[in-house]
């Protein structure tokens, strides 16, 4: 009786699946648009006391983005004291737009895979994965992983496509 083997896992190839660097944590946004006075200038006074009176434990362990929806310049101390406010509580936080934070936390998911194991691997990154920005996490990865592989493919063990090889 012939034994079914598993050819891809006898051929050394190394597997990476593209959703192991998707953020896994809660992403929220805060707005200070409703902060402002009128929607157009921010009062500090007004701020401080949104400020002092904000529950920023909702925000605990989280992945938090501040912006402002409105068109009005906000003063850079204001994102300063919102910033000082989520220390120590927000896992991380930026100001800008949630797409930003998006792929910070691509990158750092990235800078977190153990390569040593891969060192002159032949490596596939499977990329049919439910992942924000899937362009962009690719090529995070193909910098982290490239320097230290022997080829990269991209796709299914049985259909893939060479994207790198080291001579």
């Amino acid at each position: 009786m012939n034994e079914i083997k598993n050819k891809v896992k006898e051929s050394g190839l190394i597997q990476l699946d593209l959703a192991n660097v998707k953020p896994k944590i809660e992403i929220v946004g805060i707005d200070i648009s409703s902060v402002l006075w009128q929607g157009l200038i921010l009062k500090e006074r007004e701020f401080r006391t949104w400020l002092k009176d904000h529950d920023w434990n909702t925000y605990h362990g989280k992945a938090v983005f501040v912006y402002c929806s409105a068109d009005a310049i906000i003063p850079t101390w204001a994102y300063m004291l919102i910033a000082s406010n989520l220390c120590g509580i927000a896992k991380e936080w930026i100001i800008g737009s949630k797409e930003e934070l998006i792929k910070i936390l691509i990158v750092s998911n990235v800078k977190k895979i153990d390569t040593t194991s891969m060192k002159d691997g032949r490596v596939i990154i499977k990329g049919c994965s439910d992942i924000p920005y899937p362009d962009f996490a690719m090529v995070e990865l193909m910098k982290c992983i490239q320097p230290v592989v022997k080829s990269i493919m991209y796709g299914e063990p049985c259909s893939t496509v060479p994207v790198f090889k080291r001579m």
